[in-house]
């Protein structure tokens, strides 16, 4: 993304401020700032929101230890209620995983309830509960014009129907939707549950659509990461961001893993997705090549946990309020 001095830069689910310092040492080791710019960048330029009073605690004291922060750095509320006041060059996030929104009520029993929360806002093209959806739709509202975003999303904001597509047909019309990084199992999200980066540009409005080409980078397919034997690392990320070209992503090319795919093709298939995979899976077309058996049996603990954790989910929005 590469952020530069003097532009606003926000994180809407903030959790500890770990983008926002990334973006503070990125900026400090790139740049030659004057003082104007340093003072900029230390009172100004970062800021979050948090929703969970402890997690924004922890986040001021990250920016405060490394000399970051003014009165507004870290907000405490549900960034998804309202815009706020401010658009930003650029929004940098990893909204927190669980596909549908509640809120918990404590009844006159003293039992916990759940009840489902329906984000509805003017400037949402659709209305869901699902967060993962919500927060895409408010990450573009606080972009400026020409604003950049990467926001860290599950694989079903990609495929789902109903609200789902509606945002994704208009995502791609109305932002230049140009980079999607489909990252293996288990990297920002809990056990089993599949992450991608998503990277759009917000556009003023306009009858035809913005986004032209849509590339594709499968750093999933024949990929293996454990926490332990094999832990992902930056140089294993140095083939995407190569391919990337942040120089001028308008000269990319395509390579094995990296494929463009144009508007008018996304466009035509099923509800709009962009669920798309090419590469052959070795482990599934010759057992020779199958992984070993420990990191076999951690990927089937890790799609049984995901799967274990959201039918709790729908139970838990299945059951009866009183």
């Amino acid at each position: 993304m590469r952020p530069q001095p003097g532009q606003l830069i926000h994180d809407p689910a903030c959790g500890t401020g770990g983008f926002l310092l990334a973006v503070h040492d990125y900026i400090s080791r790139t740049s030659i700032l004057d003082k104007d710019q340093k003072r900029f960048l230390k009172e100004h330029a970062l800021s979050g929101t948090e929703i969970v009073d402890g997690a924004a605690r922890l986040c001021a004291m990250n920016l405060f230890l490394h000399g970051i922060g003014g009165e507004e750095s870290v907000t405490v509320a549900d960034a998804l209620i309202s815009k706020g006041s401010r658009e930003y060059e650029m929004v940098l996030t990893n909204p927190p995983f669980g596909k549908k929104s509640s809120v918990t009520i404590i009844g006159e029993d003293g039992e916990d309830q759940r009840e489902a929360l329906t984000i509805a806002r003017e400037d949402f093209w659709a209305t869901t509960s699902n967060k993962q959806l919500n927060f895409v739709q408010h990450v573009r509202s606080q972009l400026k014009i020409d604003g950049r975003a990467a926001i860290v999303v599950p694989d079903n904001v990609l495929f789902e129907g109903g609200a789902g597509e509606t945002i994704r047909r208009r995502l791609l019309h109305d932002c230049d939707v140009h980079t999607l990084l489909r990252l293996p199992t288990g990297i920002f999200y809990a056990q089993g549950v599949k992450a991608n980066v998503l990277f759009f540009d917000r556009k003023i409005a306009s009858e035809k659509p913005w986004t032209k080409k849509v590339w594709i980078y499968d750093f999933r397919t024949n990929e293996h990461f454990t926490l332990k034997t094999r832990p992902l690392r930056r140089e294993n990320l140095d083939d995407f961001v190569a391919s990337y070209h942040p120089e001028n992503r308008h000269k990319r090319k395509e390579t094995e893993r990296f494929h463009a795919f144009s508007y008018d093709e996304l466009i035509k298939r099923d509800k709009a997705s962009l669920d798309i995979f090419w590469l052959k899976d070795d482990s599934l077309e010759d057992s020779a090549n199958l992984p070993a058996p420990d990191v076999i049996a951690a990927e089937i603990v890790e799609d049984l946990q995901a799967a274990l954790d959201e039918f709790a989910l729908i139970a838990a929005d299945l059951r009866p309020s009183e």
